[in-house]
């Protein structure tokens, strides 16, 4: 019998043999009425609790196999028969591993479909310029080309291979984030060296389009404790889109303060703004707007997020009453 091949229950068996044994042993040593006395009464406990210990065996078995089938088959667990006792702090504890397990398995079931999509928007940002660039070395090998038309597709040819260079590195940056691979360290932080180390790359692109990028420090000596090099990246992302969607000749302003909860950064511009539809959505990878460029892949604001949340912050996009967007970045102490 399966039972009692249960070394607890072959080992309880002898001790309790023993038991019986040396009680009948002492009662027949009064007299053979109580030796059998004590025999009788000692099978009957001998066979209640085993009886006893059977029963509670069997529900663990069938509880150990309902367990199984919701592991393979998701077949839900009947918790409600299993209310005695032991049992039912097994129950509860069960309960709560099961709920886990169900939570656990329809959101991995989720992060496979986000990284099918995810994989789907990658291939085809690549692709795209790819494909360009592929269309662009088969027209420069044409021998008859001239050198004008030449300069102009080389130039065209740099172009999408820096926009390449720039979705890669940003989607390994966005797939560190996701995995908590990337260090960020945890030093003070001062605000002005920040914005100006942002701002840099894209002096020379406003310059071009006329449009003009103005300071205003409430404190000068605003700082917060993070990473300098990724608070780069993310305020870089938030300028380059205000420059994007801002007309020629617009304005684009950087504000900074602290106080003694959070250090804030704000992002204006004079352009259209943001669409009403499109608000819920900005900072969605993949994520292009209405009044989203070409070159635009919609990570660029996502990675800005991560970043920040990351440090402890939250980043906020609204439309400004006067018109244009408004970004808020606030780091907490």
């Amino acid at each position: 019998m399966k039972f009692f091949r249960n070394p607890e229950i072959a080992a309880s068996m002898l001790w309790h043999l023993f038991l019986l044994i040396l009680s009948a042993i002492l009662g027949f040593s009064i007299s053979p009425a109580a030796g059998y006395l004590m025999a009788v009464f000692s099978l009957l406990y001998l066979f209640s609790h085993y009886l006893i210990t059977w029963k509670r065996y069997r529900k663990l078995e069938q509880l150990s196999r309902e367990i199984d089938d919701m592991l393979h088959s998701q077949i839900p667990i009947h918790f409600e028969k299993y209310q005695e006792g032991e049992l039912s702090i097994l129950e509860n504890e069960l309960s709560k591993m099961t709920l886990r397990l169900s939570e656990q398995a329809a959101a991995l079931l989720q992060d496979k479909k986000l990284l099918a999509d995810s994989m789907a928007d990658i291939s085809h940002q690549i692709r795209s310029p790819l494909t360009s660039s592929n269309l662009i070395l088969s027209l420069l090998r044409n021998p008859d080309l001239t050198a004008e038309r030449r300069s102009q597709l080389l130039k065209d040819l740099t172009q999408l291979l820096s926009r390449i260079d720039w979705l890669v590195e940003s989607l390994l940056k966005m797939s560190k984030m996701d995995a908590g691979t990337a260090y960020l360290t945890h030093i003070p932080v001062s605000v002005e060296e920040l914005v100006h180390r942002a701002a840099e790359p894209l002096l020379i692109p406003m310059e071009l389009r006329e449009q003009t990028l103005s300071f205003h420090a409430k404190s000068q000596q605003a700082q917060f404790m993070g990473d300098l090099s990724w608070s780069t990246e993310a305020l870089l992302n938030i300028l380059k889109n205000c420059m994007e969607h801002t007309p020629p000749g617009g304005l684009i302003s950087v504000a900074f303060s602290e106080n003694t909860i959070y250090t804030e950064i704000t992002v204006t511009d004079n352009g259209p703004g943001f669409e009403k539809e499109d608000l819920p959505h900005l900072f969605e990878r993949f994520y292009k707007g209405k009044h989203a460029g070409p070159q635009n892949v919609g990570i660029g604001l996502a990675l800005a997020r991560m970043i920040i949340s990351q440090q402890n912050g939250t980043l906020k996009a609204e439309n400004r009453p006067e018109g244009g967007a408004k970004f808020t970045i606030k780091f907490y102490r």
